[in-house]
């Protein structure tokens, strides 16, 4: 029903949108100066003259801590920058309509941008395209949109497929064994970062370590609850699995979780992604030996810079590299902008990190 409300909304209103830009009376956190300039219509991707700019980040579910330290850089962004007025909200579960919902909302608010970890590449590419036909700047960060029919202009990701995928599986080697039997817990099918993480994987074991034996995959959606379930079924399922990959943030402590009380630590080998924080505690008790993630924090300071400089048409197709405050420059290829390399975090580090 709030997605069939929502397209009337939008449909009525379409008429009069002129463009996205200027500030919302509502909008929270990290606010600028007040709006100034003419008022006047902005052209799609620029902003509506010298005032605020007012950004949308969405996470793909709020109340992730991952999602929750990328709040954390980009409200540093917004702070350092002085003309965006942050707003960061999304849904409370990791549905795809209500984040398309959400852009929706939005665009008819006339945002200056909207920043978006898709849940469902497909089902929000056509939000995010009348966004941009209302004249909002559109970028994905974590997780993309499809390219073509979101019309987004570019993608913040935190590091390549390959790199991740590589050392996801080296580590998973490292630890278990190349011959060993492993499972896999992640979020959904249509997740489109863990999908291509999952397929890379896939093709360099076949290349690699052709013994390594993927048993079983598990979706859990993001709720760690369900991932503990998954991962502790695959423990009963399969008594001489060796290892089991959490795939997201919420999934790989909810397979530490498993592994713990099955009483299976230093015997399965747990590994992942998730933030250094959430991790902390199975890697000191032994249940974890090490954590691959990348800085989520500098995930959201770079999508917020990326979107006001998109937003202010400083950012534009063609551009190979990018300067992005205390991150310096930063690569540019094609519509992709790359965070960097994956991080390995273990006992030797992880303390130093607060997120």
């Amino acid at each position: 029903m709030r997605r069939i409300l929502s397209l009337v909304v939008l449909a009525g209103a379409v008429a009069v949108l002129g463009g996205c830009g200027g500030q919302s009376a509502d909008s929270t956190s990290a606010p600028g100066p007040e709006a100034g300039g003419s008022g006047n219509p902005a052209a799609p991707g620029s902003s509506s003259g010298g005032g605020t700019l007012q950004i949308g980040l969405m996470p793909k579910k709020k109340g992730i801590p991952y999602f929750t330290a990328c709040q954390k850089g980009a409200e540093e962004a917004a702070k350092e920058l002085g003309d965006v007025q942050l707003t960061y909200d999304g849904p409370v579960e990791d549905r795809s309509e209500e984040q398309s919902a959400m852009v929706d909302t939005w665009a008819l608010r006339k945002f200056s941008a909207v920043a978006v970890a898709c849940n469902d590449p497909e089902q929000i590419s056509t939000s995010l395209a009348r966004a941009r036909d209302a004249g909002c700047a559109v970028i994905t960060y974590d997780a993309d949109a499809n390219p073509t029919a979101s019309k987004r202009q570019f993608f913040i990701n935190q590091a390549v497929v390959k790199d991740i995928a590589e050392t996801l599986v080296d580590e998973m080697v490292k630890q278990a064994g190349a011959d060993a039997k492993v499972g896999v817990v992640s979020s959904s099918p249509t997740a489109p970062n863990q999908s291509a993480w999952l397929k890379e994987m896939e093709t360099y074991r076949k290349a690699k370590y052709p013994k390594l034996e993927i048993v079983v995959t598990e979706y859990a959606g993001e709720v760690q609850t369900t991932s503990f379930e998954k991962a502790t079924n695959i423990l009963k399922a399969y008594p001489d699995i060796k290892g089991i990959w959490g795939m997201t943030s919420v999934a790989f402590p909810g397979a530490a979780q498993a592994v713990e009380k099955a009483g299976k630590s230093g015997k399965v080998a747990v590994v992942g992604l998730s933030t250094p924080k959430d991790m902390k505690e199975f890697v000191d008790r032994g249940v974890v030996k090490s954590v691959v993630l990348w800085n989520p924090v500098d995930l959201g300071y770079l999508t917020v810079h990326v979107a006001r400089a998109v937003s202010k048409g400083d950012l534009k197709e063609g551009a190979t590299a990018f300067k992005a405050g205390r991150l310096g420059e930063v690569k540019v290829n094609g519509s992709e902008i790359l965070l960097g390399k994956p991080m390995i975090f273990d006992k030797s580090n992880i303390g130093q990190f607060d997120f």
